[in-house]
């Protein structure tokens, strides 16, 4: 009887636990947050994931309707949960762009503003009606918005388009808004959480993390690189990054560092050399000191997490989290940096199978979280853990 009733409520608020088949970890714990073929999405992707200012955890994805390619009729979806993760509200749909695509989900709460106190969060996002290669191609263009909002996810504002502000397309049949010097084609914020800067002479910027492809196609994808974009002012206008000039710089995630830098990590589509590339920018993105092949971050060209952790008491510290081979999306695994970048730890598998994107957070009880796919695409799920687990 109190069995039945337990899976009742579980069942009612749309939440499923789940023991990982191969646990790496030092907790078996795992909530399934995003499951295929449920709400009428017949395939979820791309997770994202922020911690809000009363503790609550917001998971992020697209939810795409036909099939499981990256174009096509995708929504972005929303769950919540008011417990670390044990338990998620049911779905909620917050970017619909009709049958065409709205992708990358980039939230991030902006604690700076004096006209929201209780903070506002951001969810930025892409939209596109052309698959990536017809882009590419110069068929088409990808753009870029911004919803905020004031309640924790429950009600959203009127969607901003900001890509005359963050992009350079040169499509002037399309929109002569949109003639610019430059030819930008493909484009693509973060995905995963975004950042904002907490410290220091640039406290309050929003800083996106992002890449293009310019002019035609190139073999290996070497048309492609990273840049970011920022506001200084809470949304009202944004600035471009200057781009890191890697050929393949492709998604990408950025981090605070402890002396005031930021760290932009790189994931590198041109697939030689298979490892992450790392850019440094000593005053939060407005320019690039040094751009490195991080030789510590194998990576299967994927997309990968990074954030800045504060433990009390300790010097704040980096957490990666990526696949953990240069062949196969598998062997989801955190490392950690002690040193801005420089070095890495040898890294904490979390799961041995098929495992892909994945994005970090830290919860309100200081534990790790991570919300990643798993199982080739199967589910979105939610795991936990302690700093002291990852360190020993």
């Amino acid at each position: 009887m109190v069995y039945s009733l337990l899976l009742s409520i579980l069942l009612l608020v749309g939440t499923e636990l789940h023991q990982p088949s191969t646990p790496t970890s030092q907790t078996n714990f795992e909530s399934v947050v995003f499951r295929n073929g449920e709400n009428g999405y017949l395939c979820y992707r791309i997770p994202a994931i922020v911690r809000a200012p009363n503790n609550d955890l917001l998971a992020f994805a697209e939810g795409r309707r036909t099939d499981c390619g990256d174009f096509g009729d995708v929504d972005i979806v929303l769950r919540v949960s008011h417990d670390n993760g044990t338990t998620w509200e049911p779905i909620q749909v917050v970017a619909d762009y009709t049958s065409a695509q709205a992708g990358n989900p980039a939230p991030v709460f902006d604690m700076t503003d004096p006209a929201y106190p209780g903070g506002r969060l951001f969810l930025f996002y892409n939209t596109g009606v052309a698959s990536e290669q017809e882009v590419r191609e110069g068929k088409a263009i990808r753009e870029v918005w911004y919803k905020t909002s004031t309640d924790g996810g429950r009600s959203w504002s009127e969607p901003v388009n900001i890509t005359t502000q963050v992009s350079r397309p040169n499509k002037p049949e399309v929109n002569p808004a949109y003639a610019f010097r430059e030819d930008w084609r493909s484009y693509a914020n973060t995905p995963g959480h975004t950042l904002q800067i907490s410290k220091g002479r640039y406290r309050g910027r929003i800083f996106v993390p992002a890449n293009h492809s310019e002019g035609a196609p190139q073999p290996d994808f070497k048309d492609y690189r990273a840049h970011a974009f920022y506001t200084d002012d809470h949304g009202k206008t944004f600035k471009l990054s200057p781009t890191v000039e890697v050929p393949g710089g492709n998604e990408s995630i950025a981090a605070e560092l402890p002396e005031g830098g930021l760290l932009m990590n790189i994931r590198n589509q041109s697939e030689e050399p298979r490892y992450r590339l790392l850019a440094f920018s000593p005053n939060a993105g407005t320019s690039w000191d040094h751009v490195e092949v991080a030789r510590a971050l194998p990576d299967p060209v994927c997309q990968g997490s990074m954030i800045s952790y504060h433990e009390r008491g300790r010097k704040p510290v980096l957490i990666f989290s990526n696949p953990n081979s240069q062949t196969k999306r598998e062997k989801l695994t955190v490392r950690v940096s002690r040193d801005s970048g420089q070095t890495w730890s040898a890294g904490k598998e979390l799961y041995a199978g098929a495992a892909a994107y994945s994005d970090l957070v830290e919860q309100g009880d200081g534990q790790i979280g991570v919300l990643y796919e798993k199982d080739d695409y199967q589910r979105i799920v939610y795991t936990r853990f302690t700093y002291d687990w990852l360190t020993k």
